[in-house]
């Protein structure tokens, strides 16, 4: 009992003074505390916190777990409840609920099982306290509102359990707007004129109401352009880069990064490999590898949470890193910087996408934190304007679509 007791007490020590050190080196810079540091956007697994590979209180697989977080410096995330596309079907909408509240109740264990670790923030002076008093934050925000299951009675259930920000779609058109990415498959047009639907206006008009945060991340060109008109508060883009430095629809142009900016909105930029760089070869040999691993499992498609750990996988990404070099901090540096230019210091914060396909060098997971927030000043931005970019555009932003509420 007593090695064990021991052995406990070295770790928390070795993950204090890791923490410890990170503080120092950040005002050895900056001569100021250390930012709040917020991420808008990481992924969860279906089997979050019930796979014990998947319990963030231990050293998980995944790159964002309350260790990681704490070693790294990362303060305060938005935990996604994500659901992929479906048929506009009264069964597709039945199974996307059930896909939903089963994160929404994973986040739950989570909370109930690490209270004096983490808490989740309802609100912004909630993220504020729970820094204060030494604990981390989890927000909730929504991924595809196709999970509402075309019932807005559902977007208040949401907002009771604690959802602060409404991504409108994904990958796929849905019952709200059409997507960046339209599904192929289905014949949907690459470019649409089409935005918000009368479903979509209402879901937009019902998250001013409450106080959720408009996400137009994934959203067509079209789409964007019909939120930032219909939406009576600021809008964000929960993980978006930038499509000057990579032509990609997912990306936001620099209009529409201004227009956004123009409406008191912000842009939290996202360290997402084929959003930060680009490069169709890493991509095509990472869909091979994918389809390989698949079939070699006895499946017909590739389920990333299933054979991502899979050592035939794990090796082929090892290959193909030494064939194709992931993106960089400095790249992901480069993007920050171009947004800011763009749309101004007031209107720019970050986001991770982790455990979403979401890492670059330098930022791969959580733990890497710290190396971020040493890049901004070498990009020329001062410790006022670090924490603007970490969080405090973001948190004045979501007080202001609280004070735009009408409860």
């Amino acid at each position: 009992m007593a090695n064990r007791v021991n052995t406990t007490r070295n770790l928390s020590l070795v993950a204090t003074l890791a923490l410890f050190a990170a503080n120092t080196a950040w005002c050895a810079d900056s001569d100021s505390a250390r930012p709040l540091t917020l991420d808008t956007h990481v992924d969860i697994p279906p089997d979050y916190m019930r796979q014990p590979r998947f319990d963030v209180g231990r050293d998980s697989v995944l790159k964002v777990d309350l260790g990681k977080m704490q070693r790294g410096g990362l303060d305060a995330v938005f935990f996604i409840i994500f659901v992929e596309q479906g048929p506009l079907t009264r069964d597709g909408y039945a199974k996307a609920v059930e896909q939903a509240e089963r994160k929404y109740s994973a986040i739950d264990l989570m909370l109930q099982k690490y209270p004096e670790r983490i808490r989740l923030a309802k609100t912004p002076d909630e993220v504020i306290a729970n820094h204060k008093n030494g604990l981390l934050s989890a927000m909730i925000g929504i991924e595809n509102a196709y999970s509402l299951g075309h019932d807005l009675k559902r977007l208040d259930a949401a907002y009771a359990r604690g959802a602060r920000y409404l991504g409108l779609v994904h990958v796929g058109n849905n019952d709200l707007c059409t997507s960046s990415l339209p599904n192929k498959e289905l014949h949907e047009p690459a470019v649409s004129t089409v935005g918000l639907s009368k479903f979509g206006r209402a879901a937009v008009r019902r998250a001013n109401e409450l106080g959720i945060m408009v996400d137009i991340s994934h959203a067509s060109d079209a789409c964007v352009r019909d939120v930032l008109a219909a939406s009576t508060a600021p809008i964000i883009a929960s993980h978006s880069s930038a499509r000057a430095l990579v032509d990609h629809p997912r990306n936001l142009s620099d209009e529409l990064a201004r227009a956004i900016a123009a409406k008191g909105g912000v842009i939290q930029v996202v360290a997402y490999k084929e959003f930060v760089k680009h490069d169709p070869g890493r991509e095509a040999a990472e869909k091979a590898l994918q389809k390989a691993v698949a079939k070699q499992a006895g499946d017909k498609e590739y389920d990333d949470w299933k054979h991502d750990y899979l050592p035939m996988y794990q090796e082929g990404m090892r290959r193909i890193q030494q064939q194709f070099p992931l993106a960089t901090l400095d790249d992901y540096l480069d993007h920050i910087r171009h947004m800011v230019d763009v749309a101004g210091i007031d209107h720019v914060g970050l986001a991770s996408d982790f455990d979403g396909g979401g890492g670059v060098t330098g930022w791969f997971d959580a733990s890497e934190t710290n190396n971020l927030t040493q890049g901004l000043p070498k990009r020329g931005f001062s410790a006022e304007q670090i924490e603007k970019i970490w969080s405090g555009n973001l948190l004045r932003v979501w007080r202001d679509v609280e004070k735009n509420a009408k409860h």
